[in-house]
């Protein structure tokens, strides 16, 4: 056999190898519900703590869930979630996902590695096929959500995992500095050049509240990544704050969100997933009942919104608050925006006040019951907990059904 010969005949080979590899693909997608890929532009934001987290709540609400950790220069996640020992091959040689709990089962390249510790050095056609590996040759079974924790950046691997993976949604990570922010930008760039569709941007580290003193404090800033969410026209899935306890969790291999279930940042995790959970809800029921895109369920209302502020944002104290910006929203969007100094704080003047404005709905930082409970008398809604950010920062949360919302910050 000529050289040429050898050539043509191993390449023929290597054709009918790919193309029965796609057909392993296409099968093991097709009892896969909902593929996210979560990935982010730059290192250092929190990533694969959001995806081992996010995978964790889902299974937690009883959703099937597969994680699988391409991030293939720092597969961090056996480590992260407590998973020792190499991979197990099954009967028919295809790998057996490591198992965390009954709903939920890992892959990740470091439990096919000996040692932890081992550099792996990859080029880009070997990066692509250990990911057509992951899909084709694991034995996933039937899942609800398959979380693909991606590497940083727009390189090989979310372009390989584009190209396989038909249908998956990115979620991606950042921090509220500029510096993320930037790089976020390239990345949303990216999912929209390639079609990927983009589920919403999480802004992660954002604020911190002091174990010793109680204050919240912005270490990398706050809001920059709804405001980035917002000018890209991206939707925006809130907001997790910074705390020390999730990276003490992460380096034991503990669950932080199961260890820690009433903290602000596990909160803030369970309201993501509500809205991931919400997500596939509202497109299966648009998908049967008619092909036209959702609508967002205040569109087609007027409605007039009130936030008490002091210097542009939001105040804690809307009892003593300088100033109450009335946004005005119609058919969904922010129309106008008012000004109004409050009438003199007497117990019961403000509810009465805004009410005669025509206000439906009031953003604040806390409130105290009895408060509440007069604003509820004029039928304006209250919603607690907001953080100290603009007016139109609010309400564009609220519309979106985005708006992250902690404790009830009012001290009387």
């Amino acid at each position: 056999m000529s050289d040429s010969e050898k050539c043509s005949s191993s390449g023929e080979k290597q054709d009918a190898a790919t193309a029965a590899q796609d057909q392993l693909i296409q099968g093991a997608l097709g009892i896969i519900k909902n593929k996210l890929l979560v990935m982010s532009g730059k290192g250092g934001v929190g990533k694969t703590s959001v995806a081992v987290n996010l995978a964790v709540a889902l299974s937690k609400k009883g959703a099937k869930v597969g994680l699988m950790d391409v991030d293939l220069h720092g597969p961090d996640i056996p480590r992260m979630l407590g998973l020792k020992g190499l991979i197990e091959i099954s009967a028919d040689s295809r790998m057996i996902p490591k198992p965390y709990s009954d709903n939920l089962k890992v892959v990740s390249i470091e439990s096919l590695t000996r040692d932890q510790d081992e550099a792996v050095i990859w080029r880009g056609p070997l990066k692509m096929h250990v990911i057509r590996q992951f899909i084709s040759d694991v034995h996933w079974e039937r899942l609800d959500y398959l979380i693909i924790d991606s590497p940083p950046g727009t390189g090989d691997e979310p372009l390989s995992i584009a190209q396989t993976i038909p249908g998956a949604k990115a979620i991606i990570v950042t921090t509220p500095q500029e510096v993320s922010l930037g790089d976020i930008r390239k990345s949303i760039n990216f999912c929209k050049t390639v079609k990927m569709p983009i589920l919403g941007l999480v802004e992660n580290m954002s604020g911190f509240v002091c174990p010793h003193c109680g204050k919240s404090l912005d270490l990398f800033g706050i809001g920059g990544g709804f405001r980035t969410a917002t000018a890209m026209n991206v939707p925006f899935l809130g907001r997790i704050p910074f705390d020390s306890k999730m990276v003490k969790c992460a380096d034991a291999g503990e669950s932080y969100l199961e260890k820690y279930p009433d903290t602000e940042a596990t909160q803030a995790y369970n309201e993501i997933v509500a809205r991931v959970v919400e997500d596939r809800q509202t497109e299966t029921s648009v998908t049967k009942s008619s092909p036209e895109k959702k609508q967002d369920r205040k569109e087609g209302t007027t409605i007039k919104i009130s936030i008490p502020i002091a210097e542009g944002r939001l105040t804690v104290h809307f009892g003593h608050a300088a100033e109450f910006a009335i946004v005005h929203v119609e058919n969904g969007k922010i129309i106008k925006k008012e000004l109004l100094p409050p009438p003199a704080h007497e117990p019961g003047v403000l509810p009465g006040w805004l009410h005669e404005q025509g206000v439906t709905v009031i953003i604040a930082g806390g409130m105290g019951q009895k408060a509440l409970s007069l604003f509820g008398e004029n039928g304006i809604q209250v919603v607690t907990g907001a953080a100290n950010l603009s007016p139109e920062e609010l309400v564009q949360q609220y519309l979106s059904n985005a708006l992250v919302t902690g404790d009830n910050v009012c001290d009387h």
